[in-house]
């Protein structure tokens, strides 16, 4: 096989397995942060109380639980 053909094929393998890896790496990213959002009680309930609010437990919940139905329907309508 001549050296062109090597180098040609090398550039192409590279390019689809960079490609690929962007791929797998969305997915896995996307999943991650579906299963195991950012956001969790214990800091919502930080940023409440740092904007002068005394939240009720339910309130946090509420809220939580909000913030992680939305983050759901927004991936839901990303994949569309």
């Amino acid at each position: 096989m001549p050296t062109f053909a090597w180098i040609l094929l090398i550039i192409v393998a590279l390019g689809a397995g960079l490609i690929g890896g962007a791929f797998v790496a969305r997915k896995q990213i996307e999943k991650e942060l579906g299963e195991h959002p950012r956001l969790t009680p214990d800091a919502l309930r930080e940023m409440m109380n740092q904007m002068g609010q005394k939240p009720s437990e339910a309130k946090i919940q509420q809220t939580y639980r909000n913030i992680v139905k939305q983050s759901k329907a927004a991936m839901t309508k990303s994949k569309k």
